[in-house]
């Protein structure tokens, strides 16, 4: 196969990690993109080597800066060359009942969930274009598809990456690029299986499947949507939550 060149956000996270994983096995030059704050980049990039993963590319920046995200994207080029795949992952919570929600809480979800998605796309879509080739996934939620009490921010945000999905795909489809959008349900991240063991029963038993989804399963579907042959598919939002949820 040909070998792209996959730019993924919010990459050391649990799945972000397993898109990393993924799309490398499948062949691809993948540069891992994370906040300069993150703290562990050596320790990520040790556990990646350790499990046979040598390769990655890593560039920093803040996702909810314009100018850092240009300046990203402009290393990462250097690094790895133009970018064909862009995944955008990068995502925070800040849960709190409305009644109660801070307008900091708010603006934070906004700015990293949604404002991202123009952020980091805006500087590769023209390049896509003029290449006639180029995958843009975003990674939604099951939440930003049926809402969640207490998270009316992040809701929001995810509902508004399936809007920008739908639109901009309508935008490039006729250039060769596709526009997708991914809604995961509860997967099972260090976070999620942190969780309390009572707290983490419940959820699992109100997924029909009776179980998390795999970091990896979220990983296969950006590989599906990142190939040649997903390529008559574009403005879709794919659900992938264990029946949680239908659309």
């Amino acid at each position: 196969m040909t070998q792209r060149v996959a730019l993924v956000t919010g990459a050391m996270g649990g799945i972000g990690t397993a898109i990393c994983q993924e799309m490398a096995k499948a062949g691809h030059k993948v540069v891992a993109a994370y906040h300069p704050q993150y703290d562990n980049k050596d320790e990520w990039l040790k556990e990646q080597e350790a499990a046979g993963f040598k390769d990655f590319v890593c560039v920093a920046g803040d996702v909810t800066d314009q100018a850092a995200c240009e300046a990203m994207i402009a290393e990462a080029v250097e690094k790895a060359g133009p970018i064909d795949i862009l995944v955008n992952n990068a995502g925070i919570t800040r849960d709190r009942f409305f009644a109660k929600l801070e307008r900091a809480q708010w603006d934070a979800v906004i700015n990293t969930n949604l404002n991202s998605v123009f952020n980091m796309t805006k500087p590769v879509i023209n390049g896509m274009v003029e290449r006639g080739w180029g995958r843009i996934i975003n990674v939604s939620s099951v939440n930003g598809v049926k809402g969640q009490a207490g998270q009316t921010n992040y809701s929001a945000a995810k509902a508004g990456e399936l809007g920008f999905t739908k639109a901009l795909a309508q935008e490039v489809a006729a250039k060769g690029v596709t526009v997708n959008a991914i809604c995961p349900g509860y997967i099972a991240t260090k976070m999620v299986t942190a969780i309390r063991a009572d707290v983490l029963q419940g959820i699992v038993e109100s997924v029909p499947m009776r179980r998390l989804g795999k970091p990896e399963e979220i990983g296969a579907l950006v590989v599906y949507l990142s190939s040649d042959l997903s390529g008559f598919m574009t403005g879709a939002t794919l659900n992938i939550n264990g029946g949680l949820y239908f659309q």
